[in-house]
């Protein structure tokens, strides 16, 4: 099948939503996507870390984003965010709102053997606790 015409409009179709220059990737790693959706008002995930870098897109809803030594921001749909990994604490991934759900997509570089998100313990937050933005 031939088309007689083309289209021109793949030069102008895509819009780079962000760009980051990971600071590692884990040995044996591998990458894996994931969708995630949290009903109204939910807090999300306890904090935790990542075992590489995470990048992630606000399909439908608002997150309260948190990550180690930033501010809390809310990011709203057809935002991006993306984490380091490794040893900053993820603090909050949450639902803004309390009237709608919150859907997301995360694509994350894992370490083989090693779970995608483990929540950080008690006393290890209590220890960093001056790393947290009190702003």
């Amino acid at each position: 099948m031939t088309h007689a015409t083309k289209s021109d409009v793949w030069k102008t179709a895509v819009t780079v939503l962000q760009e980051a220059h990971p600071p590692f990737f884990p040995p044996g790693g591998h990458v894996m996507t994931v969708a995630v959706e949290y009903p109204p008002g939910d807090p999300g995930a306890p904090p935790h870390w990542h075992p590489g870098p995470a990048f992630g897109y606000v399909v439908e809803g608002e997150m309260v984003f948190e990550l180690e030594g930033e501010p809390p921001r809310v990011l709203k749909a057809g935002e991006a965010f993306w984490e380091p990994g490794g040893d900053v604490i993820h603090y909050q991934d949450g639902n803004h709102r309390s009237d709608r759900r919150l859907k997301f997509t995360v694509t994350m570089f894992c370490e083989e053997g090693k779970p995608m998100l483990t929540p950080v313990p008690a006393q290890e937050l209590a220890k960093r606790a001056g790393r947290r933005h009190s702003g």
